[in-house]
């Protein structure tokens, strides 16, 4: 709305102003965004917790099978237990089943997008790796109903899962000699069915359930009461149907042929309804009980190794609203009742409704934001979310219809063509038919289909129509579970669009009390976004003067504060300003100003009463004047950009005789509006020294800083404005009464002050009492870089006339643009490395300034509901928390020792109390300029939720294997140590060696779980065995997570607490001490890489490298980085990850192919997934083709060591007797034995005894 208006900000570190000591700018206090609402499907997902997504389908699926939920809900308290008695001991608290109940209830009534799994994974007792290992869901289906089995063992609900999910199946064999029938019956909770071979699940059950099986030729049967073998028959039935029929589909097989496992893809269909009469024992029930429905399916998505889940389900109760996304046919209760209470005709597309958010007539523009808040207004849903999927952004929706819209060419207005109106009175005709319907409309859905199918994925819920299920019979993301429900099941009316039926009221209270919270945190971040704090400059406290506006007295009597919600209209906010001013009489006018060097100024006065501040372009901070719109005490006021007042140094050089050395320059401060003409500002400083137009030169500085030379406009320039000169605020204009014509004035031998030979600051007298007895308050003094700060107060004290025995007793202190001052600068350090820019303005203050071993704090007395005025203080960063406490309360003049110490944060808020009082500030990486809060209370202390016993390693990584030598003195030297020491680890070898590191136990820590990794590598420093582990600060040590005694995780963020990583108790972890100092983020990845040896088969040592896996995880981006590295061209290497267990190497290619925008977050998954892995510590091999064009990674070593793990197996199997490896192909035998792979994590769950 005002151009370029804030674009650019410049350094007004210049400008002459009037600190106020003690008065910083308050910050807004930042609040956690709370949970956003449910999506228009009003249901709730489950958050990921790293590989949990196996986890949230199931559970999703047991929510809403509502008799599992139902049974579930109506265990009470007295049966199972309390949550808030499971941490005491011999309480017998059924966890598992609680927090499942407490999960349902949150996924049904708490208003938030997605609930989390964290408590209900607790209560499995798992941790952090099992949250992030991939598991199948069909396994997860049987061991959760094992566990809930045990954990409601001995209460009302023991057979809950046996009533809703058990059956039999019976299998029979005929003999047919005799007819004797021997029969044996098979529990079950789900139904594993074949997909190989198979093309629908009709066709499995067929060949389970019907065909028969012949015993007979060379394959007979012993028949118990003949005695002897005979021809007979093999069936099976189902005789028992559940409830709820569970179809476990064996989509993975193993290929015996490439001894691997595979998925398959082929088409597997089955049925929406299914009768299934043909396949059980008994057929003289009710049909209906033979009828199931399809009411949930488990979707994975990926291959054997790997992959995603996510679930299709039937919403029986119909507690979700159901949507078409092609028609954008909202079926939402809420926005039905709306349309209809306030007769909006009902639209089929974002078109009209922007026809009718336009001004009328085609004569107004209007901005496209405005007019995208506009429809947010209208729609309580933005462009973005609602339509940019489908339309696009909103410009270019606009750009399409030329017909419809006049669009400005930089894209930021928007006009309404006047044929347009014609078009919109047709639509709302026809909207009248669309609203009388819209009710039959939206009753169809729910009439016709009853209910409707949603697709739940993790955290996102969307509408999904049922032939979307057809999509997955086949290909890599197909059917896995099937879930049927008898047809003959009826929900009843009561439970119909009501999630709260049959929970618990003590749920229903918890989920209320949630809902309260949550609702009273968003009005808090709502308000809290949407107010902004306003700048009022009343018009009758200012006058105009030199070019600009100033206020008559003081600034701070001058403004009024106001803070507004910028959603109101400018109407409201002009009301709000009569009510403030009640004096004031007349017209009212509002126009942004902004502060600059040379004083206020106004440009654009708002319009539009109806507009809401935020489309006016209203921001926080925002400096509003408030006059009649005309004039100023009597003096009309020019507004706008174009006659922006600019503040430029005017050097003029006069001379006393023919000589240039005799010449003086005398510097002043002017203002010009910035569309001045330069010729008339030449005219105007002519006649202020009393010389002609013509023999006035004006210069300027050069734009090269080691450039002495000053250069003369030309006749060309003197015809341009100061704004197409590009003259900014602060600029020197160097003004000369100098005969001739030359176009550069040559050098002055005097050295004429320029803004690259000097610098210089202002210097304001802040002294109070005796001591500021001179009438000088400010002085500009000319200093040089190199300076030293205290020359340059010394100077300060001498142009001021102020006491000599001053320059003991003062100190200086830098003021910024909000008036505050910074702490005092160090004396012994010049200009330079104080990094102070020229122009600034520095205070001088009493007060010594701090020596290097001090420290310069601010400090307040903090109550509970405000904040003291603000102190300052000089200590020893050497003096411990408690002394420093000591002081500080001295000088406030408090009492008594119910205090602690608060440091304040980066964002102006309240931090981690101090809590070790004995430490001392420098330890405490307490630096100058800190602010610490004295808070009224006892330290509150630690909240401890148990220690942890962690096993400590030290780990040594070889660069180079090949020292046995070094190796094996290393081995001694280390084990000399620990015997020494006395230190031995339970059932653990004290020294490990490993194929390229060295492992040996350095003892046993006991932690708090609240401790953060910093404290542990500090807990760890103090084991006796590492006391000489030389390392300057933790920094240095790098932490990994042992598992086999091999390194697999590193720890990262020395600020988490332990308990975030839920490592669990016993955890082994290696130490490794660090040449440098280390801090990783979560982004970084540590790999190991190795430049092959040119004509050898061998490699360099090898070298640390982190990689930022940020932006890209691909092999072409990691051959880039490692080209860059080693400083070579980056088609010139190729590279390979090393497989220890197999003493390989596998070439990382960068072949690219074409993918569809569906697939492209499966392609950035890039070398973290299949088939690389690629993780911290891995080995990469660097070749470089010009050398070795061969795709020969491997070194005498591995074929050493692969000739080995040859000759073991050969010793196996002539200990068994077999002898089927030969010489002649051991490279293709040592790949077979390499090709086992590393076993599986199982999946468990931990569950109590309660039988």
């Amino acid at each position: 709305m005002f151009g370029n208006l804030f674009e650019e900000e410049e350094d007004f570190s210049f400008i002459t102003s009037n600190p106020k000591e003690g008065n910083w700018p308050k910050s807004k206090m930042k609040r956690t965004q709370p949970p956003p609402v449910r999506g228009p499907t009003k249901l709730s997902g489950i958050k990921n917790q790293g590989g949990t997504c196996y986890l949230n389908s199931l559970l999703q699926t047991l929510l809403f099978t509502p008799e599992f939920r139902e049974a579930l809900f109506s265990l009470g308290t007295d049966e199972l237990g309390s949550l808030a008695d499971a941490d005491k001991k011999g309480a017998k608290v059924r966890v598992i089943p609680l927090q499942l109940q407490r999960l349902f209830a949150y996924l049904l009534l708490v208003d938030q997008q997605t609930a989390s799994t964290e408590d209900l994974t607790d209560s499995f007792g798992w941790n952090s790796r099992q949250e992030r290992s991939q598991h199948d869901v069909q396994e997860l289906n049987r061991i959760l109903f094992s566990a809930l089995e045990a954990s409601l063992a001995g209460t009302s609900g023991h057979d809950l899962i046996n009533k809703l999910y058990h059956g039999t199946v019976v299998n029979k064999i005929v003999c047919k000699e005799c007819g004797n029938v021997s029969e044996r019956q098979e529990d079950f909770l789900d139904l594993t069915v074949a997909v190989k071979d198979v093309s629908s699940l009709e066709e499995a059950l067929w060949n389970m359930y019907v065909e028969e099986e012949c015993f007979d030729a060379d394959n007979l049967y012993r028949c118990a009461a003949c005695n002897c073998l005979v021809r007979a028959v093999k069936s099976a039935k189902l005789r028992k149907l559940p409830p709820f029929l569970t179809f476990s589909l064996l989509r993975f097989n193993f290929d015996f042929v490439k001894c691997e496992r595979y998925k398959e893809i082929g088409s597997y269909s089955f049925p929406m309804k299914m009768d299934l009469r043909p396949f059980c024992e008994q057929v003289d029930v009710d049909e209906t009980e033979y009828e199931y429905e399809l009411f949930s399916v488990i979707i994975h998505k990926g291959g054997c190794y790997g992959g995603h889940y996510h679930v299709y389900i039937k919403d029986v109760d119909r507690l979700g609203t159901w949507y078409s996304l092609d028609e954008e046919l909202m079926t939402d209760s809420s926005v039905k009742d709306k349309k209809e209470s306030t007769n909006q005709p009902v639209t089929d597309g974002p078109l009209t409704k922007l026809i009718a958010l336009m001004p009328q007539g085609g004569s107004e523009d209007i901005l496209v934001d405005q007019l995208g808040q506009k429809l947010l207004n209208a729609e309580g849903v933005s462009w973005n979310k609602k339509y940019r999927k489908q339309h696009g952004p909103i410009r270019k929706f606009l750009q399409n219809h030329p017909d419809i819209f006049t669009v400005s060419t930089d894209g930021n207005n928007v006009r309404l063509k006047p044929t347009a109106e014609t078009k919109l009175d047709v639509q709302n005709m026809k909207s009248k038919n669309l609203q009388q319907n819209s009710k039959e409309t939206l009753g169809s859905l729910n009439n016709a289909c009853d209910v409707h199918w949603f697709d739940f994925n993790d955290s996102t819920v969307q509408p999904i129509k049922e032939k979307e299920i057809e999509k997955q019979f086949e290909g890599k993301e197909s059917a896995y579970m099937l879930f049927y429900r008898k047809a003959s099941l009826q929900r009843p009316f009561e439970a119909q669009e009501n999630p709260r039926y049959k929970i618990p009221p003590h749920l229903l209270e918890d989920t209320e009390a949630i809902n309260a919270e949550i609702l009273k945190k968003r009005a808090e971040f709502d308000t809290e976004t949407n107010n902004i704090d306003l700048h009022l400059h009343v018009g009758s406290n200012y006058k105009f003067e030199n070019g600009a506006l100033h206020p008559l007295s003081s600034r701070q009597e001058s403004i009024l504060d106001v803070t507004v919600d910028r959603r109101k209209t400018l109407g409201d906010l002009r009301q709000m300003v009569f009510q403030l001013l009640e004096f004031w009489k007349g017209d009212m006018a509002l126009t942004v100003a902004r502060t600059l060097p040379a004083g206020l100024h106004l440009y654009q006065t708002l319009s539009g009463e109806e507009q809401s501040l935020y489309s006016l372009g209203i921001v926080d901070r925002t400096d509003l004047f408030v006059w009649n719109g005309k004039e100023v005490c009597g003096t009309e006021i020019l507004t706008g950009i174009d006659c922006e007042p600019v503040l430029l140094n005017i050097l003029q050089v006069a001379k006393k005789g023919d000589c240039a050395e005799q010449s003086k320059s005398q510097e002043t401060q002017q203002v010009f509006p910035c569309n001045a003409v330069l010729s008339s500002i030449q005219e105007m400083l002519a006649t202020s020294l009393g010389v002609k137009k013509e023999q006035l030169s004006i210069c300027t500085g050069s734009d090269f800083e080691e450039s002495e030379n000053w250069y003369e406009f030309s006749d060309k320039d003197m015809q341009k404005t100061i704004k197409e000169l590009r003259l900014k605020n602060g600029a020197c204009i160097l003004v000369s009464a100098c005969n001739g014509s030359s176009k550069n004035v040559p050098n002055n031998p005097r050295r004429i002050p320029t803004q690259s030979e000097c610098s210089w600051l202002r210097i304001q007298n802040f002294l109070t009492g005796t001591y500021s007895n001179s009438d000088v308050k400010r002085v500009k003094i000319q200093v040089a870089l190199d300076m030293p700060m205290f020359d340059i107060k010394s100077k300060a004290i001498q142009e001021m006339q102020l006491q000599h025995e001053l320059v003991h007793n003062t100190c200086l202190r830098q003021v910024d643009e909000n008036d505050r001052l910074h702490p005092p600068v160090g004396e012994d350090v010049s200009m330079r490395e104080a990094k102070i820019k020229s122009g600034s303005t520095l205070g001088l203050c009493s007060g010594k300034a701090p020596t290097a071993t001090q420290l310069f704090l601010y400090f307040a007395v903090s109550y509970d509901i405000h904040v003291g005025p603000e102190m300052e203080i000089v200590i020893e960063e050497t003096v411990s928390v408690k002394e420093c406490l000591t002081v500080m309360l001295k000088t406030a003049g408090l009492e008594g020792t119910d205090w602690h110490l608060i440091k304040m944060d980066w964002c102006c808020e309240d931090g981690d109390p101090l809590r070790d009082e004995d430490a001392t500030l420098k330890e405490l990486n307490i630096c100058t300029g800190d602010v610490i809060f004295i808070t009224e209370g006892r330290l509150p202390p630690k909240l401890l939720q148990g220690f942890l016993k962690i096993q400590i390693w030290k780990y040594q990584p070889f660069i180079d294997c090949l020292h046995q030598d070094y190796f094996q003195d290393s081995r001694n030297h280390i084990t000399s140590q620990m015997t020494a020491l006395n230190i031995t680890p339970a059932g653990d070898a004290t020294v490990m060696a490993k194929e390229d590191s060295l492992l040996y136990f350095a003892g046993i820590a006991e932690i708090s779980g609240e401790a953060t990794l910093a404290e542990l590598k500090t807990q760890v420093m103090t084991l006796p065995s590492l006391q000489n582990l030389c390392v300057p600060s933790v920094e240095f040590l790098r932490i990994w997570v042992l598992e086999d005694k091999l390194p697999v995780i590193i720890l990262r963020c020395h600020s988490k607490q332990l308990s975030t990583f839920k490592l669990g108790n016993n955890v082994e972890v290696g130490i490794q001490a660090l040449q440098k100092e280390e801090d990783l983020s979560l982004n970084d990845l540590l790999l190991r890489i190795q430049m092959r040896i040119p004509g050898e088969r061998e490699y360099y040592p090898a070298e640390e490298f982190v990689w930022d896996i940020s932006k890209e995880c691909t092999a072409l981006a990691l051959r880039q980085k490692i080209a860059a590295y080693y400083k070579v061209p980056v088609e010139s290497i190729e590279i390979a990850k090393y497989l220890p267990e197999k003493f390989e190497w596998m070439p990382i290619t960068s072949w690219t192919q074409q993918v569809s925008k569906r697939k492209k977050r499966k392609k950035q998954e890039g070398l973290q997934g299949a088939p690389y892995y690629l993780k911290d510590g891995d080995i990469i091999g660097v070749k470089n083709i010009l050398d070795d064009d061969s795709k020969d990674f491997s070194t005498v070593r591995d074929d050493a060591a692969k000739e080995k793990l040859l000759q073991d197996l050969r010793g196996k199997q002539k200990s068994q007797g077999t002898t089927d490896i030969k010489d002649e192909d051991p490279a293709s035998n040592a790949k077979t034995v390499a090709k086992k792979r590393k076993p599986e994590v199982a999946l468990c769950i931990n569950v109590d005894v309660f039988r």
